[in-house]
């Protein structure tokens, strides 16, 4: 199998060279292996360290057990599982054997997965023990679903299923070549997060994983063979596959995973390297951070947030929203490490437009990732001026091949060499790009666009709110105005004398039509698993 070449990495951006017949997962462990990157460690889970040629050993042994299966190459096998080792193994390891992997949230309802089930016709469940529950009964109304094969938890019984991975991984072989596969053809499944709707299956080719990370993680992040990244995000969304397999694989780093959820108190001890992989003498230090813009702000909120002598960070980076100025601001001055907030897509799959070290101007996105164009239209399809905002465009090579079985949103969203984004931003002279909100997010107020988030990182940046969503009410007219929800860093302070005070803050600092008419406090916002607010069930 022919494997990847590229120019020199020190130019920005690199020209990737990917070979006709290309199969990714034998490029990320196959790089390591030639380098002699064998005995570094690749990833640390809940549960101890592997190194690359452990990695391998796995992904062989995962492959070439497939076949037992029933699995033939470009079958699809979904894989809803928790971020342990058995994550990258179960990914890498079809992906080398020519299935493809439909990795899926893990935080649905059965409803959902069954939609998802049928939809991808996947014929094989890898599946997590303690995400199991959903799944029951699945199996007899699913009729492609043949197999479930189940990651057991460290220390607990076997799970009594037919399948089970541990033992799928015994019956395998050191040995596997790779599948003949090429470059274009379909490698890997996400489905979009549904903050707006259904989710739907985005097929993604196996060219697309090492162009984010020659077009992103090499000249953006500057991400190198000594780091040990953590990411937040976990592994099934777009964000956090490149953050935590594509990104540390493409240089020999080392990955450290978290089996449950981000809180600040878990992220805290990872971080500062202190557990739970410190129980087996590991106290790995992440030089890289990866978080979204919810989980930075409920540290800093945090009493536990830890002292910067602690931390051995030497970057972070923030998407899934935009980030508040105050956030970052807050943030570097606590850690004295710049977020460089940036945004990407299921869709394009990674980060194309971001804030670089050193140029960071919070409050914006940055500038576009070197690799990706960008353009601005208005309503007339026309390009818009500096200042004007417009719905963002975005071409690149990492972008999805189409939606599975969805034609006209396909049509919609993948315009020949373009990608719509469904985005509202404006760029400024100096060629910052500002978000301003989702295209069915925006308000039209006394006849004027209103960004819901240019008012939510307003009421944002008062000392009393953790956070905002702001979306649109009709008044007593009907006519459509500002509302905001609102969630208080101490929810026992709300009260109509401190509603009046936020709207009277925003009026001092945006065009008057621009302030909330009403101000609710809610103890949460309704948010998708990978962060994003979902104003449309605050709109219901």
């Amino acid at each position: 199998m022919a494997q990847l070449s590229s120019a020199d990495h020190s130019v920005s951006p690199p020209r990737v060279s990917i070979p006709r017949r290309y199969n990714a997962a034998h490029d990320l462990i196959e790089r390591n292996l030639r380098a002699g990157r064998g005995e570094r460690l690749a990833f640390i889970d809940d549960r101890g360290a592997y190194t690359y040629a452990e990695l391998a050993r796995r992904v062989n042994r995962f492959a070439s057990s497939l076949a037992g299966l029933g699995l033939r190459p470009e079958d699809r096998a979904m894989v809803c599982m928790l971020d342990t080792i058995d994550w990258p193994v179960a990914f890498l390891g079809a992906i080398k054997a020519g299935v493809v992997p439909v990795a899926v949230n893990t935080l649905l309802k059965p409803q959902d997965y069954e939609y998802m089930l049928r939809d991808s016709r996947a014929r094989v469940l890898f599946v997590s023990q303690a995400l199991l529950p959903s799944f029951e009964g699945l199996a007899g109304k699913v009729p492609t679903l043949v197999h479930t094969v189940v990651s057991a938890a460290p220390g607990a019984a076997r799970p009594g299923h037919a399948g089970d991975f541990d033992a799928l991984l015994a019956g395998g072989s050191d040995d596997f070549e790779p599948a003949d596969t090429v470059a274009d053809e379909p490698c890997f499944w996400l489905y979009s997060s549904g903050s707006t709707g259904a989710p739907k299956g985005t097929v993604h080719v196996h060219s697309s994983l090492i162009q984010t990370a020659e077009l992103f993680a090499r000249p953006v992040i500057g991400i190198r063979e000594s780091d040990i990244v953590f990411s937040a995000a976990k592994l099934f969304f777009a964000y956090g596959l490149g953050n935590g397999l594509t990104f540390p694989m493409s240089v020999g780093a080392t990955a450290v995973l978290m089996a449950e959820r981000p809180t600040p108190e878990a992220v805290f001890l990872r971080l500062t390297g202190e557990a739970p992989q410190a129980l087996a003498g590991l106290r790995a230090r992440p030089t890289v951070h990866y978080g979204v813009p919810t989980l930075f702000a409920s540290m800093l909120a945090s009493p536990s947030f830890p002292a910067r002598e602690r931390l051995g960070l030497r970057v972070a980076t923030s998407a899934g929203e935009a980030l508040p100025a105050r956030v970052g601001t807050t943030f570097t001055e606590r850690t004295g490490v710049e977020i460089l907030d940036g945004i990407g897509s299921t869709e394009m799959l990674h980060v194309f437009l971001s804030n670089r070290a050193g140029e960071v101007r919070y409050g914006t996105t940055g500038k576009p990732v070197p690799g990706y164009a960008l353009k601005l239209l208005g309503d007339d399809g026309q390009e818009v001026d500096d200042g004007e905002v417009g719905d963002l465009y975005i071409g690149g090579p990492s972008a999805a091949a189409m939606y599975w079985n969805q034609r006209e949103k396909t049509r919609q969203t993948f315009q020949g060499e373009w990608t719509r984004s469904g985005d509202k931003y404006v760029r400024d002279a100096d060629g910052y790009y500002t978000y301003a909100g989702r295209s069915d997010d925006m308000l039209k107020v006394s006849g004027q666009y209103v960004s819901p988030f240019e008012v939510e990182s307003a009421i944002a940046s008062h000392p009393e709110v953790l956070e905002a969503a702001v979306v649109g009410a009709p008044d007593d007219d009907r006519l459509i105005k500002p509302k905001a929800y609102v969630v208080l860093k101490e929810p026992a302070k709300a009260s109509p004398a401190l509603a009046e005070e936020l709207r009277s803050y925003v009026k001092d600092r945006l065009a008057p039509f621009k302030y909330p008419r009403w101000v609710e406090f809610v103890d949460e916002l309704p948010k998708t698993a990978t962060g994003k607010i979902q104003r449309f069930k605050l709109r219901a």
